[in-house]
Protein backbone atom coordinates (compact mmCIF):
# COMPACT_ATOMS: atom_id res chain seq x y z
CA UNK A 1 0.00 0.00 0.00
CA UNK A 2 1.57 3.23 -1.32
CA UNK A 3 0.51 6.92 0.41
CA UNK A 4 -1.98 8.33 -1.95
CA UNK A 5 -4.11 4.41 -1.40
CA UNK A 6 -3.29 4.67 2.65
CA UNK A 7 -5.15 8.26 2.38
CA UNK A 8 -8.31 6.93 0.33
CA UNK A 9 -9.04 3.95 2.47
CA UNK A 10 -8.17 5.30 6.30
CA UNK A 11 -8.73 8.91 5.75
CA UNK A 12 -11.08 10.30 3.12
CA UNK A 13 -14.77 10.69 3.51
CA UNK A 14 -17.34 13.10 1.91
CA UNK A 15 -17.10 16.65 3.46
CA UNK A 16 -20.44 18.05 2.89
CA UNK A 17 -19.22 21.10 4.68
CA UNK A 18 -16.65 22.12 2.37
CA UNK A 19 -16.93 23.15 -1.16
CA UNK A 20 -14.13 21.17 -2.28
CA UNK A 21 -12.53 18.37 0.33
CA UNK A 22 -9.53 15.49 0.11
CA UNK A 23 -8.06 15.01 -3.30
CA UNK A 24 -7.21 18.16 -4.67
CA UNK A 25 -4.34 20.46 -4.24
CA UNK A 26 -5.83 22.68 -1.85
CA UNK A 27 -9.69 22.32 -0.05
CA UNK A 28 -11.98 25.00 -0.81
CA UNK A 29 -14.11 26.28 2.09
CA UNK A 30 -17.00 28.98 2.61
CA UNK A 31 -17.44 30.34 5.73
CA UNK A 32 -21.11 30.80 7.64
CA UNK A 33 -21.62 34.55 6.82
CA UNK A 34 -21.94 36.76 9.91
CA UNK A 35 -19.01 34.66 11.83
CA UNK A 36 -15.46 34.87 12.21
CA UNK A 37 -12.92 31.95 11.24
CA UNK A 38 -11.08 30.35 14.10
CA UNK A 39 -7.64 28.05 12.90
CA UNK A 40 -5.77 26.45 15.59
CA UNK A 41 -3.15 23.50 15.08
CA UNK A 42 -1.27 21.29 17.19
CA UNK A 43 1.07 18.76 17.07
CA UNK A 44 1.47 15.25 19.49
CA UNK A 45 5.15 13.69 19.06
CA UNK A 46 5.62 10.02 20.33
CA UNK A 47 7.20 10.03 23.68
CA UNK A 48 6.67 13.44 24.30
CA UNK A 49 2.72 13.79 24.33
CA UNK A 50 2.26 10.22 24.03
CA UNK A 51 3.29 6.77 25.14
CA UNK A 52 4.87 4.61 22.29
CA UNK A 53 2.16 1.78 23.37
CA UNK A 54 -1.30 3.94 23.49
CA UNK A 55 -3.66 1.84 21.42
CA UNK A 56 -4.17 3.49 17.76
CA UNK A 57 -7.73 4.05 18.33
CA UNK A 58 -6.97 6.32 21.47
CA UNK A 59 -4.68 7.92 19.78
CA UNK A 60 -6.91 9.21 17.23
CA UNK A 61 -9.53 9.85 19.52
CA UNK A 62 -7.11 12.52 21.40
CA UNK A 63 -4.80 13.82 18.44
CA UNK A 64 -8.28 15.63 17.54
CA UNK A 65 -9.90 16.01 20.98
CA UNK A 66 -7.33 18.29 22.01
CA UNK A 67 -7.52 20.29 18.52
CA UNK A 68 -11.47 20.58 19.40
CA UNK A 69 -10.71 21.88 22.70
CA UNK A 70 -9.27 25.20 21.67
CA UNK A 71 -12.32 25.38 20.07
CA UNK A 72 -14.13 24.89 22.72
CA UNK A 73 -12.40 27.88 24.73
CA UNK A 74 -13.39 30.12 21.99
CA UNK A 75 -16.42 29.28 22.30
CA UNK A 76 -16.46 28.02 18.17
CA UNK A 77 -17.97 25.79 16.20
CA UNK A 78 -15.37 23.14 14.75
CA UNK A 79 -16.36 22.71 11.35
CA UNK A 80 -12.97 21.55 9.13
CA UNK A 81 -9.85 18.62 10.09
CA UNK A 82 -6.58 18.95 8.11
CA UNK A 83 -4.77 15.91 9.49
CA UNK A 84 -0.73 15.57 8.91
CA UNK A 85 0.69 12.01 9.60
CA UNK A 86 4.65 10.88 9.96
CA UNK A 87 4.29 6.96 10.37
CA UNK A 88 7.95 5.06 10.80
CA UNK A 89 6.15 2.39 8.18
CA UNK A 90 3.15 1.92 6.68
CA UNK A 91 0.68 -0.14 9.09
CA UNK A 92 -2.87 -1.17 7.81
CA UNK A 93 -3.84 -2.04 11.98
CA UNK A 94 -2.43 1.22 13.10
CA UNK A 95 -4.01 3.23 10.50
CA UNK A 96 -7.49 1.45 10.57
CA UNK A 97 -7.79 1.62 14.71
CA UNK A 98 -5.98 5.54 14.36
CA UNK A 99 -8.76 6.40 11.43
CA UNK A 100 -11.58 4.66 13.65
CA UNK A 101 -11.04 6.41 16.91
CA UNK A 102 -10.51 9.88 14.53
CA UNK A 103 -13.66 10.02 12.50
CA UNK A 104 -15.68 8.55 15.71
CA UNK A 105 -15.38 12.16 17.38
CA UNK A 106 -14.99 13.89 14.00
CA UNK A 107 -18.49 12.39 13.09
CA UNK A 108 -20.09 13.14 16.53
CA UNK A 109 -18.74 16.82 16.30
CA UNK A 110 -19.90 17.24 12.74
CA UNK A 111 -16.27 17.87 11.88
CA UNK A 112 -15.12 17.79 8.18
CA UNK A 113 -11.45 16.28 7.33
CA UNK A 114 -10.81 18.02 4.19
CA UNK A 115 -7.39 17.63 3.33
CA UNK A 116 -3.48 16.59 4.97
CA UNK A 117 -0.45 15.10 4.21
CA UNK A 118 1.40 11.48 4.99
CA UNK A 119 5.42 10.68 5.20
CA UNK A 120 7.71 8.39 6.36
CA UNK A 121 9.50 9.49 9.76
CA UNK A 122 9.06 9.32 13.87
CA UNK A 123 5.65 8.96 14.96
CA UNK A 124 4.41 12.81 14.63
CA UNK A 125 0.65 14.43 14.48
CA UNK A 126 -0.58 17.59 13.46
CA UNK A 127 -4.18 19.04 12.88
CA UNK A 128 -5.04 22.08 12.33
CA UNK A 129 -9.11 22.46 12.72
CA UNK A 130 -11.14 25.40 11.49
CA UNK A 131 -14.19 26.71 13.51
CA UNK A 132 -16.71 29.30 13.82
CA UNK A 133 -18.48 31.90 15.96
CA UNK A 134 -20.68 34.42 15.45
CA UNK A 135 -18.83 38.14 14.26
CA UNK A 136 -17.24 39.86 17.27
CA UNK A 137 -18.75 36.85 19.90
CA UNK A 138 -15.83 34.59 20.78
CA UNK A 139 -14.48 34.49 23.85
CA UNK A 140 -10.68 35.37 24.26
CA UNK A 141 -7.80 35.52 26.87
CA UNK A 142 -7.52 39.42 27.11
CA UNK A 143 -11.29 40.04 28.42
CA UNK A 144 -11.17 38.82 31.82
CA UNK A 145 -12.12 42.15 34.45
CA UNK A 146 -11.80 42.72 38.02
CA UNK A 147 -14.56 41.35 40.17
CA UNK A 148 -14.60 37.96 37.81
CA UNK A 149 -15.25 35.29 39.13
CA UNK A 150 -13.10 32.16 38.15
CA UNK A 151 -14.71 28.83 36.70
CA UNK A 152 -13.27 25.67 35.48
CA UNK A 153 -14.94 22.31 34.20
CA UNK A 154 -15.15 18.77 34.76
CA UNK A 155 -12.46 17.36 37.15
CA UNK A 156 -8.73 18.45 37.50
CA UNK A 157 -5.96 16.05 37.59
CA UNK A 158 -6.80 12.82 36.12
CA UNK A 159 -4.08 13.07 33.30
CA UNK A 160 -1.77 14.00 35.37
CA UNK A 161 -1.93 11.16 37.52
CA UNK A 162 -2.03 8.92 34.90
CA UNK A 163 1.02 10.02 33.11
CA UNK A 164 3.41 9.99 36.75
CA UNK A 165 1.78 6.36 37.42
CA UNK A 166 3.27 4.94 34.70
CA UNK A 167 6.20 6.54 34.87
CA UNK A 168 6.64 5.27 38.28
CA UNK A 169 6.92 8.76 39.85
CA UNK A 170 3.86 8.11 42.48
CA UNK A 171 2.66 4.88 43.79
CA UNK A 172 -0.01 2.82 41.54
CA UNK A 173 -2.94 4.12 41.58
CA UNK A 174 -6.12 2.45 43.19
CA UNK A 175 -8.76 0.93 41.46
CA UNK A 176 -11.16 2.96 40.12
CA UNK A 177 -9.19 5.60 39.93
CA UNK A 178 -6.73 4.15 37.72
CA UNK A 179 -9.65 3.51 35.55
CA UNK A 180 -10.70 7.26 35.45
CA UNK A 181 -7.40 8.88 35.17
CA UNK A 182 -6.15 6.91 31.96
CA UNK A 183 -9.90 7.37 30.20
CA UNK A 184 -9.09 11.00 30.88
CA UNK A 185 -5.39 10.88 29.76
CA UNK A 186 -6.72 8.72 26.60
CA UNK A 187 -9.67 9.65 25.97
CA UNK A 188 -10.60 13.56 26.54
CA UNK A 189 -13.81 15.27 26.17
CA UNK A 190 -13.27 18.61 24.05
CA UNK A 191 -16.23 20.93 26.02
CA UNK A 192 -17.38 22.23 22.95
CA UNK A 193 -21.95 22.47 23.97
CA UNK A 194 -20.04 24.44 27.19
CA UNK A 195 -17.77 26.35 25.19
CA UNK A 196 -21.12 27.70 23.00
CA UNK A 197 -23.16 28.07 25.86
CA UNK A 198 -20.86 30.42 27.77
CA UNK A 199 -20.41 32.84 24.42
CA UNK A 200 -23.01 35.40 26.34
CA UNK A 201 -22.07 34.55 29.62
CA UNK A 202 -18.10 34.44 30.17
CA UNK A 203 -15.68 37.15 29.62
CA UNK A 204 -12.31 34.97 28.96
CA UNK A 205 -11.58 31.66 28.62
CA UNK A 206 -8.60 29.37 27.71
CA UNK A 207 -8.54 25.23 27.59
CA UNK A 208 -6.46 23.94 30.39
CA UNK A 209 -3.74 21.70 28.74
CA UNK A 210 -0.74 22.32 30.15
CA UNK A 211 -1.79 22.87 33.63
CA UNK A 212 -4.66 25.21 35.60
CA UNK A 213 -2.25 27.77 37.10
CA UNK A 214 -0.57 27.86 33.88
CA UNK A 215 -3.38 28.88 30.87
CA UNK A 216 -5.05 30.75 33.73
CA UNK A 217 -1.59 32.38 33.97
CA UNK A 218 -2.50 33.34 30.35
CA UNK A 219 -5.55 35.03 30.78
CA UNK A 220 -4.05 36.99 33.81
CA UNK A 221 -1.45 38.07 31.35
CA UNK A 222 -3.11 38.88 28.55
CA UNK A 223 -5.79 40.96 30.01
CA UNK A 224 -3.04 42.54 32.61
CA UNK A 225 -4.95 41.09 35.80
CA UNK A 226 -4.28 38.92 38.44
CA UNK A 227 -5.86 35.41 39.42
CA UNK A 228 -6.34 34.25 42.50
CA UNK A 229 -7.08 30.84 42.85
CA UNK A 230 -8.25 29.03 45.97
CA UNK A 231 -7.09 25.15 46.47
CA UNK A 232 -9.89 23.85 48.33
CA UNK A 233 -12.01 24.49 45.59
CA UNK A 234 -10.13 22.61 42.62
CA UNK A 235 -12.61 19.85 41.78
CA UNK A 236 -10.56 16.40 41.94
CA UNK A 237 -12.34 12.43 41.34
CA UNK A 238 -14.36 11.39 44.13
CA UNK A 239 -11.74 8.66 44.63
CA UNK A 240 -9.01 11.27 44.74
CA UNK A 241 -10.78 13.40 47.49
CA UNK A 242 -9.54 11.41 50.89
CA UNK A 243 -5.70 12.55 49.61
CA UNK A 244 -6.37 15.65 47.90
CA UNK A 245 -3.11 17.05 49.40
CA UNK A 246 -1.46 14.59 48.49
CA UNK A 247 -2.52 15.75 44.68
CA UNK A 248 -2.63 19.00 44.63
CA UNK A 249 0.12 19.43 42.00
CA UNK A 250 -1.56 17.66 40.24
CA UNK A 251 -4.78 19.05 39.99
CA UNK A 252 -3.68 22.41 39.80
CA UNK A 253 -0.65 22.48 37.58
CA UNK A 254 -0.94 18.90 36.15
CA UNK A 255 -1.71 19.43 32.55
CA UNK A 256 -3.35 16.84 30.29
CA UNK A 257 -7.14 18.23 31.68
CA UNK A 258 -8.17 19.86 28.18
CA UNK A 259 -11.26 21.44 30.32
CA UNK A 260 -11.88 24.98 30.51
CA UNK A 261 -10.81 27.58 32.71
CA UNK A 262 -13.01 30.83 32.60
CA UNK A 263 -14.03 34.32 33.88
CA UNK A 264 -17.30 35.34 34.09
CA UNK A 265 -18.86 38.17 36.44
CA UNK A 266 -20.75 37.98 39.59
CA UNK A 267 -23.85 38.46 38.24
CA UNK A 268 -23.57 35.68 36.11
CA UNK A 269 -23.46 32.72 38.60
CA UNK A 270 -27.30 31.38 38.05
CA UNK A 271 -26.41 31.07 34.03
CA UNK A 272 -23.08 29.73 34.87
CA UNK A 273 -24.30 27.14 37.03
CA UNK A 274 -27.08 26.21 34.84
CA UNK A 275 -25.41 25.14 32.05
CA UNK A 276 -24.06 22.34 33.93
CA UNK A 277 -26.75 21.15 31.68
CA UNK A 278 -23.95 20.99 28.79
CA UNK A 279 -22.77 17.86 30.53
CA UNK A 280 -20.21 18.45 32.70
CA UNK A 281 -19.33 19.83 36.33
CA UNK A 282 -18.99 23.36 37.05
CA UNK A 283 -16.83 24.47 39.69
CA UNK A 284 -16.23 28.09 41.16
CA UNK A 285 -12.46 28.20 41.92
CA UNK A 286 -11.59 31.92 42.69
CA UNK A 287 -11.75 35.69 41.38
CA UNK A 288 -10.14 38.05 39.48
CA UNK A 289 -8.09 41.08 40.94
CA UNK A 290 -6.24 43.86 40.18
CA UNK A 291 -2.72 43.00 39.54
CA UNK A 292 -0.49 40.60 37.75
CA UNK A 293 0.25 37.36 37.84
CA UNK A 294 -1.69 34.00 39.79
CA UNK A 295 -1.54 32.72 43.19
CA UNK A 296 -2.76 29.47 44.78
CA UNK A 297 -4.15 30.12 48.06
CA UNK A 298 -5.21 28.15 50.99
CA UNK A 299 -7.72 28.34 53.06
CA UNK A 300 -6.40 30.71 55.51
CA UNK A 301 -5.59 32.91 52.24
CA UNK A 302 -1.48 31.75 52.82
CA UNK A 303 -0.04 31.54 49.02
CA UNK A 304 1.00 27.66 48.44
CA UNK A 305 4.30 27.62 46.66
CA UNK A 306 4.23 24.18 43.76
CA UNK A 307 7.62 23.29 42.06
CA UNK A 308 5.80 24.35 38.86
CA UNK A 309 2.92 25.86 37.20
CA UNK A 310 2.68 23.78 34.29
CA UNK A 311 3.85 21.37 31.63
CA UNK A 312 6.74 23.01 29.62
CA UNK A 313 7.16 21.27 25.88
CA UNK A 314 10.71 21.87 25.96
CA UNK A 315 11.51 20.45 29.32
Amino acid sequence: MNEFELIRRYFTRPAGGAVLGVGDDAAILRPTPGCDLHVSVDMLVEGRHFFADVAPEALGHKALAVNLSDMAAMGAAPRWVVLSLALPAMDEVWAAGFSRGFFALAERHGVDVIGGDTTRGPLTLSVTVGGETPRGQALRRAAARAGDDVWVSGELGLGAMAVRSRLGRIAPLPDGLREAAWSKLEYPEPRIALGRALLPLAHAAADVSDGLLSDLGHIAAASQVAAEVWAEALPSHPLAEAARGQWLDCLAAGGDDYELVFTAPAARRVQIEACAAAGCRLSRIGRIAAGQGVSLLDGDGNIIQLESTGYDHFK
